[in-house]
């Protein structure tokens, strides 16, 4: 299958996106998770439909495009920024030659915690594809910026293009939004997005980055979102694209990370502080993901 931007991988088969029936539709990570761009400017149709875990930001920079998005049509143009949640069946299925955009990726699990968005997260998860009402000159200017950064290996860079994302998203909070599809064509109804199991889905979320320090069990998750533990499962890789297993072992991995760069705990300490069980455990989660020991890496950002 042919996509329009980033490079990607498809999630083990043997994990249906569907928790009940199976969607028919590849998902793919982006970038390992992480806050990162798409390679390419140039918007080009897609041959199916496909979903993501992470929150997409497209800004088009020209041209128009046309998406099957949740069984709706639904043009874009020259101008816009809109969002919406890859785990939203979508396809670029038409683009009016030449069109350009920049393409963004934000993890879901930060989004749920970024602040000043409540409203736009709500429709986000309810399958919106949500479009700003205000869009400046600068800001082709500034999402060229933040592709450039992002493309690079800087990770102080990818922290300060994480930051001012997060305030250019609540100033389009501010100034006003719409959800495009008010504007859109029915297409077919049979795969229409299911709110009530979103919303499990976002209270097993919220529960494991409130939690995810403390020895917490798939069975505590679950009991989160009043489900047995195996739909629970089953609903959370459907719509987040990790397991439960995976997104406490990332969370910590984050908290870590971020311990590790601002403060000057000892190692020892964060690893236990952050919820892993032992310093060995700890040391080869973090070498496996960072591709550098603890000391290393807080050497290199310190420096």
């Amino acid at each position: 299958m042919a996509l329009h931007h980033a490079k990607m991988h498809q999630e083990d088969e043997s994990h249906p996106a569907d928790p009940e029936a199976g969607s028919g539709y590849p998902l793919v990570v982006f970038g390992d998770h992480q806050f990162c761009a798409g390679e390419r400017l140039e918007v080009m149709r897609m041959r199916a439909p496909h979903m993501h875990s992470q929150i997409e930001i497209n800004l088009i920079i020209e041209g128009e495009i046309t998406y099957h998005f949740d069984g709706q049509i639904i043009k874009a143009k020259k101008g816009e920024l809109i969002l919406f949640w890859g785990m939203m069946p979508h396809q670029v299925c038409e683009v009016m030659e030449p069109t350009r955009f920049v393409c963004l990726y934000a993890p879901f699990t930060p989004f749920l915690e970024w602040a000043g968005l409540d409203d736009i997260r709500r429709a986000i998860l309810r399958g919106g594809m949500i479009s700003a009402t205000h869009v400046t000159a600068w800001d082709q200017a500034m999402f060229m910026r933040w592709r450039e950064d992002l493309r690079t290996s800087d990770t102080k860079l990818h922290r300060i293009v994480h930051d001012e994302c997060i305030a250019r998203l609540r100033r389009l909070a501010h100034e006003g939004w719409r959800d495009l599809r008010a504007l859109a064509l029915p297409m077919e109804p049979n795969n229409r997005f299911d709110a009530k199991r979103a919303m499990k889905a976002q209270a097993m979320i919220r529960f494991i980055s409130e939690n995810a320090a403390k020895n917490v069990s798939v069975n505590d998750v679950a009991r989160a979102a009043k489900l047995h533990p195996n739909y629970a499962m089953t609903l959370f890789r459907h719509f987040v694209g990790l397991t439960i297993h995976q997104a406490l072992h990332r969370h910590r991995l984050d908290m870590a990370q971020s311990l590790l760069i601002s403060t000057d705990q000892p190692i020892a300490s964060i690893a236990f502080e952050t919820g892993f069980g032992s310093l060995s455990a700890f040391y080869a989660a973090f070498e496996n993901r960072f591709h550098a020991t603890p000391r290393a890496f807080r050497i290199k950002m310190q420096s």
